[in-house]
């Protein structure tokens, strides 16, 4: 039994390791238009080659923003934290890939109604290397969404993040392991490859300091029948793999939370998280 879950671990750590392979960075589109940055400021809207986002910056209300290569949050960076409403009629176009360093924070989407997709697209890969948090939400992604490592270390209120990523269309993959941090919730998604939930630890009960959240790590979609509103599933591809996860990966009824419908196999925590 031990060598069975030996191997199998084994088989998973490939899977990550091919997934960050085939997620890696490519080369920025070249072209006449302008690079652009914002340092603890405002994204504006504008037509740009890539896009580095430096100290703390939001998009500006009702902007129109593509950027024709890759759109990077620096070490420490945040775009949009905590800001969702910020970008209620603002739409965002990234054509390469999206790179989110470490303690960074990405917001991206979150202006269209709950249980919607949004205007906001990437072609390529969403790749965070230990980011604080990330928050995305109603976004078409061509390729994957990866976040490996991060979240916060200290006890301090103030440090902790909330990682949402709802009401997605994701043409790879969805990777989320070693994150530590407040709640994690994957939930209404689409995602036509696979998905993986793994390590990742609520250390902060809401409002009131470190602790575990136990609404933390939702794997689910949502049924509001019961009030009198529609069932938004979520549908997975491929597997849905759980593993190592506190609190485990749930469905919260208490939310409204449904079922996962998954193409390939339910694996661990998630076994019976499907319809």
């Amino acid at each position: 039994m031990a060598s069975h879950r030996f191997l199998r671990r084994l088989t998973l750590l490939g899977t990550v390791v091919g997934l960050v392979a085939m997620a890696m960075p490519g080369s920025a589109l070249a072209g006449s238009h302008r690079a652009g940055t914002c340092s603890n400021g405002t994204m504006l809207a504008g037509d740009y080659r890539d896009f580095v986002v430096t100290g703390t910056c939001t998009i500006a209300y009702g902007a129109n923003v593509h950027i024709r290569g890759d759109l990077t949050v620096a070490a420490g960076a945040s775009l949009d934290d905590h800001g969702a409403e910020q970008w209620m009629n603002a739409q965002v176009h990234v054509t390469g890939n999206v790179h989110v360093h470490r303690g960074a924070v990405l917001g991206l989407g979150w202006n269209s109604p709950e249980g919607s997709l949004g205007p906001d697209t990437v072609g390529g890969n969403i790749i965070a290397n230990r980011p604080l948090a990330l928050q995305v939400g109603g976004v078409t992604v061509g390729g994957n969404v990866m976040s490996i490592g991060g979240g916060v270390l200290s006890t301090s209120l103030a440090d902790f993040r909330n990682f949402p990523v709802k009401d997605n269309v994701i043409h790879g993959n969805l990777v989320i392991a070693g994150w530590r941090g407040g709640w994690m919730g994957v939930i209404r998604n689409h995602v036509d490859r696979n998905v993986m939930v793994l390590n990742n630890v609520s250390r902060s009960n809401g409002d009131t300091g470190p602790g575990k959240d136990t609404d933390s790590t939702e794997v689910m979609g949502s049924d509001l029948s019961s009030v009198g509103g529609p069932v938004i599933p979520q549908t997975i591809g491929g597997n849905l793999i759980c593993f190592g996860n506190i609190p485990h990966a749930h469905v919260n009824t208490v939310d409204f939370g449904a079922k996962n419908f998954v193409g390939g196999k339910a694996i661990g925590e998630c076994a019976g998280l499907t319809q």
